[in-house]
């Protein structure tokens, strides 16, 4: 069936943002830059999964909610977004059916889902951006291209912050000339409260030309560290020109290279509002709260100011910087280290806490979730707060906490990552009686 041409009626968006249509015989087409209601020639370019990816060559009838895409490199394949040919209200009705759809899969009927909090464009303050050199020797730095390793050379962005996005053609000339980076790497970047913070991974060495040469960089565009890693080896600082730090409920935080952060402050203010309003309205003053997987302390500081945060989270440089932040500024928390896919809070801990906060990676919680469920209701702690990126793991570890007798309390959708196919969410689950 690969290369033949069928006519087809798009269904519904799927969870990759593509528009999915119904072969002849019943098997799913993916159809990138498609819309529910359209009918659309469509050329089949062999299976995806449990279906057949396609790519629309032509829009016969073109839905009344689609929109010219604001960036020229949309339809040229950008993978740094799937919707931009969406209306804006039906694209945000989509997204927040997803959360609605992943708590009915775990058994919530019916769940009162808030409507996205939403992040604007021109506001992502954290990408990870591949890095291809051409046999000319010149660097292309932006997105892949979706479904390919290609690599789309950016000629502007329209959900970067500015301010990262003017680092691009900076970087571009400085690593036209630079040795380590042979074939391919990726760049980091972050935009810290000190400035923009660039992780470099590339597929060589550092020489003594190259660091000065990313010195210069440095120095030029006011970057106040720049860090390298050969591969996937820890990083190394190739240049500093001052303080790399972030600021969480005011307490100053030094992130190692590349950390994880939520991905605008948007999207953090929103997080941190919804996980707090999510907290019992009345706490003992001696009560306790977990933050699980709590990296550098983004949610742990807002937690502090109501109660003492126990924090624990695995990689060893997030921890130790939470911890010398909570050290230095006096605050509430105990910084562990702890691997909690490998190590969960066991039901004879979990006891101690009138909250657990969980902001998982992508796969979620399940080893957690199990020892939830076999605390059983008198060690459970009596409020727990999902902060959830993946609504496929949402669905599972939500329907462990609803057989272990939480009912769902709240959930609002986070759409940090504008026009991709990305939702997050915070959802509020609670005992009746001990809630």
């Amino acid at each position: 069936m690969s290369g033949g041409t069928a006519d087809l009626l798009i269904e519904r968006i799927g969870a990759a943002g593509d528009g999915v249509a119904a072969l002849a015989d019943g098997t799913p087409a993916f159809i990138p830059h498609t819309l529910p209601g359209e009918r659309v020639r469509a050329r089949l370019l062999g299976r995806r999964g449990e279906g057949h990816a396609a790519l629309a060559e032509a829009i016969l009838a073109p839905s009344p909610d689609r929109v010219a895409p604001p960036c020229p490199h949309f339809l040229a394949g950008c993978g740094g977004c799937a919707l931009q040919h969406w209306a804006d209200a039906p694209y945000a009705a989509w997204k927040r059916a997803r959360v609605a759809e992943a708590l009915e899969r775990a058994g919530f009927a019916d769940p009162a889902v808030a409507e996205p909090a939403r992040t604007p464009p021109w506001a992502r303050r954290r990408a990870d951006l591949a890095l291809r050199r051409a046999p000319d020797g010149s660097v292309a730095i932006g997105f892949h291209l979706r479904g390919s390793a290609a690599v789309l050379d950016l000629a502007t962005c329209h959900i970067l912050d500015p301010r990262l996005f003017a680092l691009l053609d900076p970087l571009r000339a400085a690593l036209r000339h630079l040795n380590a980076l042979r074939r391919e790497g990726s760049a980091i970047l972050n935009l810290l409260d000190t400035g923009p913070d660039l992780l470099l991974r590339t597929d060589g060495p550092l020489n003594a030309p190259d660091r000065a040469a990313l010195a210069a960089l440095a120095r030029a565009q006011a970057i106040p560290r720049i860090a390298h890693a050969r591969g996937e080896a820890p990083p190394e600082t190739a240049a500093q020109l001052g303080p790399a730090a972030i600021r969480f409920a005011g307490v100053a935080v030094a992130p190692p290279p590349g950390a994880f952060l939520q991905a605008s402050p948007q999207g953090e203010a929103a997080i941190v509002a919804a996980v707090l309003a999510g907290l019992p309205e009345r706490l003992p003053a001696r009560a306790r709260i977990a933050d699980l997987y709590a990296g550098v302390g983004t949610l742990s500081f807002p937690l502090a100011a109501r109660a003492r945060t126990l924090a624990f989270e695995g990689a060893a440089e997030a921890q130790a910087a939470l911890d010398a932040a909570a050290r230095r500024a006096g605050a509430r928390v105990e910084a562990h280290r702890r691997d909690l896919a490998r190590q969960p809070l066991l039901p004879v801990e979990l006891g101690q806490f009138a909250a657990l906060v969980l902001d998982p990676p992508y796969a979620g919680a399940a080893a957690q979730m199990a020892q939830i469920a076999r605390a059983g209701r008198d060690a459970a702690p009596p409020r727990v707060i999902y902060v959830s990126c993946n609504p496929a793991a949402l669905a599972r570890d939500a329907a462990v906490l609803r057989r272990a007798g939480y009912a769902l309390h709240a959930a609002t959708p986070v759409d940090q990552f504008l026009w991709s196919a990305q939702i997050e969410a915070v959802a509020v689950f609670a005992r009746g009686g001990r809630a």
